[in-house]
């Protein structure tokens, strides 16, 4: 009786052990998913994410509108209602008291019709006459004209096309005229071709012929800005000034019909309006990068800098780099990068700041840690950030033991970046 008592009383612990264990395996299994769904609540209120820690390069940078100001001289003649005839093409290098361009004369079209009857009979009696004797003269010329077509097949330069079909034009003119003596009807042919260079003497004759007053680069692209932005003393420079322009960002000068002009080639200035604080802190000899419209990044140095009444400043760059691609354009947009920097790069969101101190939360396999980090350079967005030297963890307050047992910051961290 007593046996079977004590078995009912184990069994009757062992169903109060089990619910117990139910129990805290319930309550176990309630904290956990409690736990798991604060953390659900924490995220959506505060999002965070992993980021890995890698060497990346960040800069400070601003976009403005500049303003091209060129060393730049307009040429033009007395003949300025007449076409301009281009000896020099756009962009082309000249040397000084070197024909640029000239102005067609009143009766240029008429004898040019003329010049093209004439070269239509040459060519009428040359082909009427019988079969030439073909001498060392014309086998020389005939093949110079056959290289030079070659030549001209397979060139994209056009100021080199053009001087191509001169060399081949003159060695035709030469043949034409070895020609005409050699052939029965000579005295003819001569008389066409000699009738043709006095139509073409005439046309040089009336012919204004304009030549560089200097070496550099020849444009076309004449806006009438060539004598109000003009290189040397810029106080004349202000922000009215500049913003009264009538000028359109990035837009093509148009081509003028009747003046020209060169440009100093190996330098020209960008003035800009800049209010930041990194444009207050700018002074007269800094160095700076620009990106330009084409994005192309030139060095420039600041030349000149002019204090305006609203607090903003006229900021002057002189670069020597990529003068030739701004030829087209008096007013572009631009990025003004104050400095470029390279470290180890982190987001800003990334960075928790306690009693003046940067440290991030590096997660490793689950398990957090607080790193105290140095911040070297900021933008908007990221930091490029180091660790601290031992002499300066212990200006810091650090002992020598804390020292030894600190996280340091790695390549390929995993940091949590909150935002």
């Amino acid at each position: 009786m007593k046996k079977q008592t004590l078995e009912n009383e184990n069994k009757t612990n062992n169903k109060i052990e089990k619910r117990i264990i139910k129990i805290v395996l319930i309550a176990i299994l309630i904290f956990i998913l409690l736990y798991f769904i604060y953390n659900i609540c924490k995220l959506i209120q505060n999002p965070t994410d992993v980021f890995i820690v890698k060497e990346g390069t960040i800069s400070l940078e601003e976009n403005v509108y500049g303003y091209i100001i060129r060393d730049e001289v307009v040429l033009e003649g007395e003949k300025t209602q007449n076409e301009i005839i281009q000896i020099k093409n756009e962009g082309e290098k000249v040397a000084i008291n070197e024909p640029v361009f000239r102005y067609s004369s009143s009766k240029e079209e008429s004898l040019r019709n003329k010049i093209n009857e004439l070269n239509k009979k040459i060519d009428e009696a040359l082909e009427n006459e019988e079969k030439l004797p073909y001498t060392s003269d014309i086998e020389i010329l005939d093949n110079e004209i056959k290289i030079k077509i070659d030549e001209t097949y397979e060139e994209s330069d056009v100021q080199k096309i053009k001087e191509y079909k001169k060399d081949i034009d003159s060695a035709i003119n030469k043949k034409s005229k070895i020609a005409g003596s050699e052939s029965k009807s000579g005295s003819y042919i001569n008389d066409l071709i000699n009738e043709r260079a006095e139509y073409e003497n005439e046309i040089n004759a009336s012919s204004e012929y304009i030549n560089s007053s200097r070496s550099g680069v020849v444009s076309y692209r004449v806006d009438g800005l060539e004598s109000t932005l003009v290189t040397g003393d810029l106080s004349y420079l202000s922000k009215s000034l500049l913003e009264g322009l009538d000028v359109k960002t990035g837009q093509i000068i148009a081509t003028s019909p009747n003046q020209g002009k060169i440009i100093n080639n190996f330098m020209c200035y960008i003035a800009v309006v800049m209010n930041s604080r990194y444009s207050e802190e700018a002074e007269v000899g800094d160095r700076v990068t620009l990106r330009l419209s084409s994005a192309e990044e030139v060095e420039a140095e600041i030349y000149y800098i002019a204090e305006e009444t609203d607090g903003s400043r006229v900021i002057v760059f002189e670069i020597n780099k990529h003068v030739e691609d701004l030829i087209n354009y008096r007013k572009i947009s631009l990025d003004v990068i104050w400095w470029s920097k390279t470290g180890l790069k982190i987001p800003n969101s990334a960075i928790i700041y306690e009693d003046d101190l940067a440290y991030v939360m590096r997660n490793r396999a689950g398990y957090l840690d607080k790193i105290l980090v140095k911040i070297l350079r900021s933008n908007e967005s990221y930091s490029l950030v180091e660790n601290y030297e031992i002499d300066e963890l212990k200006e810091l307050g650090y002992t020598s033991e804390e020292i030894k047992n600190i996280t340091r910051i790695k390549l390929y961290d995993e940091i949590l970046e909150n935002e």
